[in-house]
């Protein structure tokens, strides 16, 4: 623990800010200070030495969608660090009745130090609510209605899911053994049939989005059509190319697995499909939703074949690839009639995607300490001590 804190106390955390929005808005030493500490973290739970670190305080959550590993491993990293956790139900608050967000992000900050927010629903949407609750909160502070500046995290947008994508990283050092060992490893990025429709592109683009900083060679697989927002695909191959690593996008799902050292087959909406529905979903259009719903169906069932099953995985190194996913996923035979993972695989690998998801609390738990508190380092000599 000696030396995973004398790590992070040798990182630039200079510019770290008050947020953690996008991954590859932070440079390479604050995702590894913030891979450290929640390594840090995770290691003295597991020896039952506490990580308190505030005296008091909320941390307040902001859900706009349905969520289970993300919300519990929001309340779990709060508590660990001594806040208290209080959830805020939009329908039971002021902003039904049009409060602005202004308002709102001043209103629930006043003794608060940590905010977490989860807003994927609507294309275009998300990432820039949270800016502005970022930039309430700063003025806030600024003017002195606020005696502390809550830090913001990232519990999913539109544009990246970075407490998973992060999740993922480290799991992935774990499993290699570090970072420097994931360079020239192959990970498949890949779509899978699924029976819904509408799954944001936040976690294949938060995965392009981070792992191609890390000389990997990142494939993103996905029937013709089923494009993500074009801004993180490119920044994905500039980050590739400037990491020695590579970045490619295949249509045929057995190429993608093919040698591939990681495999990651999630389903999501096309970008102009979600695009199409927040609009619908602007206008309070049923019946137009319906009707997309109904379209989008019917073409994820033209690709029923893009599902990770036990003759697929032969295809990879050694046909031994780690299988990852951000759980739920749709399990043919259990949670499905026919979904992105057959039943034998995910058991397989049941595990290892529990311990994928185990990542999460601390993870979340750095990035709170590392945008909340006004001396993260002085606090890590105190837990030190």
């Amino acid at each position: 623990m000696n030396t995973l804190i004398d790590k992070i106390k040798s990182l630039n955390l200079g510019n770290y800010g008050h947020d953690f929005l996008l991954t590859w808005d932070k440079s390479p030493d604050e995702v590894e200070a913030t891979l450290l500490l929640a390594e840090l973290l995770r290691e003295r739970h597991r020896l039952g030495k506490p990580n308190l670190v505030f005296d008091s305080g909320l941390a307040v959550s902001i859900f706009r969608d349905n969520s289970t590993r993300t919300r519990f491993s929001f309340a779990s990293a709060a508590n660990a660090l001594g806040l208290a956790v209080s959830d805020m139900d939009e329908e039971k608050s002021q902003v039904s009745h049009g409060e602005t967000v202004r308002e709102t992000a001043n209103m629930i900050s006043f003794m608060t130090r940590a905010i977490g927010i989860r807003d994927d629903m609507y294309l275009g949407e998300g990432h820039t609510y949270m800016k502005e609750v970022s930039e309430a909160v700063q003025t806030g502070f600024e003017e002195g209605v606020l005696h502390n500046r809550p830090g913001l995290v990232n519990l999913q947008c539109d544009i990246d899911h970075p407490t998973q994508s992060m999740s993922d990283l480290a799991m992935l050092k774990n499993h290699f053994g570090s970072l420097d060992a994931l360079k020239g490893k192959k990970i498949t990025m890949s779509w899978a049939y699924s029976p819904s429709y509408g799954k944001p592109l936040s976690v294949p683009q938060g995965i392009i989005g981070l792992l191609t900083r890390y000389g990997m060679d990142v494939t993103l697989a996905h029937p013709e059509g089923y494009n993500l927002i074009t801004d993180v695909v490119d920044l994905a191959g500039k980050q590739a190319q400037a990491s020695g690593g590579s970045f490619n996008i295949v249509n045929d799902m057995d190429e993608a697995f093919k040698g591939a050292d990681i495999v990651y087959p999630k389903s999501w909406a096309p970008y102009h499909v979600m695009e199409e529905r927040t609009a619908l979903l602007k206008q309070s259009d049923k019946a137009g939703l319906q009707a997309l719903e109904q379209s989008c169906l019917a073409n994820n069932a033209k690709f029923t074949d893009w599902e990770c099953t036990e003759d697929k995985m032969k295809l990879t190194k050694n046909g031994e690839a780690l299988y990852m996913h951000c759980l739920p996923a749709d399990i043919t035979g259990v949670s499905c009639e026919q979904g992105e993972v057959s039943a034998s695989v995910f058991d397989k690998y049941r595990r290892d995607t529990y311990m994928e998801a185990s990542y999460k609390p601390f993870i979340i738990a750095a990035m709170m300490y590392l945008t909340s508190l006004k001396d993260p380092m002085s606090a890590l000599s105190k837990l030190q001590d």
